[in-house]
């Protein structure tokens, strides 16, 4: 094993990030630790089980490409309206940056529990996203009275899936911005009480 076992555990998820986004839909602990250099006792010395490993891996993503950066925007709005628009812009332009290992963790959810665990937290994180800028404007006095919270944080976490952005911009040729920008009117229109 490597003398330094943080450089260890970082390449383990590089790697991990790289078979997955590679389109592997059966990578196993043995793949993973032999692309990594390492034996596959090393291996669950860091990860005990593969089911850590690819949360472990999606949360190395998100520190990776900065997602605090992306959503600070939105942690710090003053307001709720500030807030959606704030965190759909946060999670709509990462969805881009994520969408190969979406890909592939959706791909597999069906038939590897570890994989659906590891979507499942990342859809956990989103939702949250959504409840807290429903929150906001419910606060604010701005949510529809046809909408619970609930119901409101069921509606935009829907918007906001990573299917939706890919039926409009990857199968209906919506740019970037025309997606964000819709999805905002769109979640204005049904969240936000018209009076």
């Amino acid at each position: 094993m490597s003398s330094n076992p943080i450089n260890t555990k970082s390449r383990i998820l590089d790697v991990t990030w790289n078979l997955l986004e590679n389109g592997d839909k059966t990578v196993r602990m043995s793949d993973i630790a032999k692309a990594a250099g390492i034996s596959r006792q090393a291996l669950y010395l860091h990860f005990p089980n593969r089911a850590e490993l690819l949360v472990a891996t999606t949360r190395h993503i998100d520190v990776v490409k900065n997602v605090d950066a992306r959503l600070e925007r939105s942690r710090s709005a003053t307001s709720g309206v500030e807030r959606l628009h704030a965190f759909i812009e946060g999670w709509g332009g990462y969805i881009p940056q994520i969408h190969g290992m979406s890909v592939a963790l959706r791909a597999m959810r069906s038939t590897d529990k570890e994989a659906a665990a590891a979507w499942n937290d990342r859809m956990k994180a989103v939702r949250h996203g959504c409840e807290a800028a429903v929150q906001a404007i419910s606060q604010d006095g701005s949510l529809t009275r046809d909408l619970t919270e609930e119901a409101a944080t069921d509606l935009l976490w829907t918007l906001l899936s990573v299917e939706n952005w890919e039926r409009l911009v990857r199968d209906c040729g919506w740019t970037q911005s025309a997606y964000e920008k819709t999805i905002k009117q769109t979640a204005e229109a049904a969240l936000l009480s018209q009076s």
